[in-house]
């Protein structure tokens, strides 16, 4: 079978919103880099998502052959717990969207359970391959934190969609277990396809230049990248900072967040303060993707500290850009960072073992020099064209 257009559905994370603003983060990061990747293939894609303010923005940026069309889903400042009830009016104008312009796909791939309801009938109505990438699933997030809670209308369209669907993907063998384990999945359906990295935007930059770019002094600098969410155990970086022996040599940079009005990030400034470590760290905010390999480079060390993580593309954009990683043994981050070779992984949510770990790194030039190299060569085996590549088969594959 040929592959020849592709429509992939993400109805609440736009590809054309800044990654760190609001819910914006790797999903939207990944749907416009695979689809870009998948253009390079050969593969025309069209990605359908709901109407947000600035829809139209950086629509140029996009290759020609690759659309992003934006469609009624309810109001456009609609809150997240309230966006299931908008998927009939999103499928309708799918669906004519579909009709009134004759094209013709060979598969739906959605992204999110959102939108895999609605990708699930979209499909069923033409009678095409439907593959869904979760991208993060409620029993897993519920296990991982406790007073973490997913509604249970999320829980039973996950079940329903994994039953369903011709084919899941998963982000490593450990998310393939959890299907398997928690929603009862045949894993023979389940296909892992890492995630992938922009090889070319993500690269090492000279450190010294990096640092001069960011008016950074000698301090060894850690860094963290990501939404400021509870899930991504920020506090815990707080106390590893507190517990660290070298710490008024230490700069903390949180990269992350929108407009301030963050409850969590109001939490975790609070506990800097309780910490007296507040003057170490600086909240840096969202950062355009053009501007994140300097913050990598200039890192001596990329902390990620979260509760779960489906796949963790900041350890990987950081590892690109051959910057170590200590982060949390969980959910895909084992499948990136390399325990000893490319960073730390730490089992237990231990503050002393984050330092420690994050101490070795930086108080060794050479160990740092070693495993940044390392980091580099493990990332260029996950560039997006080779995620793409995967995914064809995947589209052309009976399963």
């Amino acid at each position: 079978m040929t592959v020849n257009r592709i429509a992939l559905i993400t109805f609440h994370a736009c590809p054309l919103m800044a990654p760190g603003e609001g819910k914006s983060g790797g999903m939207n990061v990944y749907v416009r880099q695979f689809a870009n990747s998948l253009r390079r293939l050969g593969v025309e894609v069209d990605i359908f998502t709901r109407d947000h303010l600035d829809c139209s923005a950086k629509q140029d940026d996009l290759p020609s052959g690759v659309r992003v069309i934006h469609l009624p889903g309810g109001p456009i400042e609609a809150p997240m717990e309230d966006l299931f009830d908008y998927l009939p009016e999103f499928l309708n104008e799918l669906t004519g969207f579909r009709n009134n312009n004759n094209i013709v796909y060979d598969a739906v791939h959605s992204h999110y359970w959102l939108s895999g309801w609605a990708g699930n009938l979209f499909a069923a109505e033409m009678n095409l391959k439907h593959v869904v990438t979760f991208h993060t699933l409620s029993l897993i997030k519920m296990q991982s934190r406790p007073g973490e809670i997913e509604p249970v209308r999320r829980q039973i369209v996950e079940k329903e969609l994994m039953a369903n669907a011709d084919a899941l993907i998963a982000f490593s063998q450990h998310e393939r277990d959890a299907m398997t384990r928690l929603y009862g999945v045949d894993p023979r359906k389940v296909a892992i396809v890492p995630c992938g990295v922009d090889l070319d935007r993500f690269h090492p930059v000279n450190k010294y230049a990096s640092r001069l770019h960011l008016g950074l002094n000698g301090d060894k600098v850690l860094l963290y990248v990501g939404r400021i969410e509870s899930l991504k155990g920020l506090d815990l970086l707080a106390h590893t900072a507190a517990q660290m022996q070298s710490v008024e040599e230490v700069k903390v940079l949180v990269v992350g967040g929108d407009d301030g009005k963050n409850q969590e990030l109001d939490r975790i400034k609070r506990l800097t303060e309780e910490l007296k470590v507040d003057h170490l760290f600086e909240f840096v905010g969202r950062v355009d993707q053009e501007e994140l390999p300097s913050y990598y480079s200039a890192a001596d060390v990329c902390v990620v500290p979260s509760f779960y993580e489906s796949f963790g593309l900041a350890a990987l954009e950081s590892m690109a850009c051959g910057t170590p990683v200590v982060a949390s043994r969980v959910g895909g981050l084992p499948t990136v960072v390399k325990h000893g070779r490319t960073g730390y992984l730490q089992s237990w949510r231990c503050p002393e073992a984050f330092a420690n770990s994050v101490e070795m790194i930086i108080s060794s030039q050479s160990l740092r020099d070693s495993m940044g190299r390392a980091a580099r060569d493990q990332a260029e085996t996950l560039g997006w064209d080779n995620v793409a590549s995967q995914m064809i088969d995947i589209y052309r594959t009976e399963w």
